[in-house]
């Protein structure tokens, strides 16, 4: 399989706890989203006005844009105990029973990539979250039986990022739906300054705006880009992350003008050049690029999408006229020898 993109590649452990290290803690420290932080800070202030656990919220929106930072802000700002698991490590119903009868008043428990719960474990969450009870089965057979446990006043925070797969039963059970949308430049930027601060690395207004233009709009990626790029500064300048340096650093690790990387380009390549510019099916697509279909569906087309670089079709993916001009080819049709430059 071929090796995950720069931009979209999953973090490793030493990467996981270094992204941690760069997360803001409390709401006023939490750059972009205003309207999102505005709407979160009233349901905060008016749960604790009552003294109660702030409603369930599910937070929905692609990777990297701080879904998980939100909800340990959220814990925070209540003060209350953060119990974090995801959706498939809880592979049976008994595993989400033993984290929810160990919960403690006021507790927030996260459950990230909440729609790839399990249908029996989903069903265990809907009495807890509406009538915080939890029924727990004992036995087997015609001997089972089934009794009812009071479970303290608990929040839930859900994180998806597909939110069309959390079934209508759970998702009708949150208090609130936040959408978290992609951040503007402006906002990266502020971001990539202070992730610097915090990494004692000296990055100039326009080294900052170089990475946060290549940054697809995400954090995650923002600060990625930024680790890599002080990396090519101390071996190969000064030091500090200037706009020539922070350019040269992302031609070495393969990110373009437009936030794309290698696997990107090879997606949209594979599309004009293997299948003349389409349509071509997920499967198919996905096989010419070495990479699993939902890799492909879920961590590259977003932003390729986004940008109108690839159109999705009934029929399958279809290049746009952006594509061939971001590969620096005509597009067929246009008397420039498009077709031929398919060759």
């Amino acid at each position: 399989m071929r090796d995950e993109g720069l931009l979209t590649g999953a973090l490793g452990p030493e990467e996981e706890a270094f992204d941690a290290g760069l997360r803001p803690r409390r709401m006023d420290e939490f750059i972009g989203q205003t309207d999102l932080k505005e709407r979160l800070s009233i349901l905060v202030e008016a749960a604790r006005g009552r003294s109660e656990s702030i409603d369930h919220v599910l937070f929905s929106g692609p990777p990297g844009l701080g879904k998980t930072t939100l909800a340990g802000i959220l814990a925070a700002e209540m003060g209350a105990q953060l119990r974090a698991t995801s959706g498939p490590a809880l592979e049976r119903a008994g595993d989400l029973a033993a984290i929810l009868s160990n919960l403690e008043r006021g507790d927030v428990l996260f459950i990230d990539e909440i729609h790839r719960l399990p249908r029996s474990v989903e069903e265990v969450l809907y009495t807890a979250m509406e009538d915080f009870q939890l029924d727990i089965v004992l036995g087997k057979g015609p001997a089972a039986r089934s009794i009812r446990l009071d479970l303290p006043p608990f929040s839930l925070l859900g994180a998806t990022t597909r939110v069309g797969r959390v079934s209508p039963p759970l998702r009708d059970r949150f208090g609130y739906v936040a959408r978290i949308d992609y951040y503007e430049p402006a906002e990266l930027e502020r971001i990539v300054d202070r992730s610097a601060g915090i990494l004692e690395v000296e990055v100039t207004a326009e080294g900052a705006a170089e990475i946060s233009t290549r940054s697809r709009g995400t954090p995650r990626i923002a600060n990625r880009l930024l680790r890599r790029v002080r990396d090519f500064a101390s071996v190969r300048a000064d030091g500090v992350v200037d706009a020539a340096t922070a350019r040269e650093a992302l031609v070495v690790f393969e990110v373009d003008e437009a936030g794309l990387d290698r696997v990107d380009r090879a997606i949209l390549e594979a599309v004009v050049h293997k299948f003349g510019g389409g349509p071509v099916g997920l499967s198919t697509l996905a096989i010419a690029v070495a990479e699993e279909p939902e890799t492909v569906e879920d961590a590259y087309e977003p932003y390729l999408l986004q940008q109108g670089l690839l159109q999705r079709t009934p029929r399958g993916r279809i290049a746009t006229a952006r594509t061939y001009a971001h590969l620096g080819l005509a597009p067929p049709g246009s008397g420039q020898g498009g077709q031929g430059a398919l060759l």
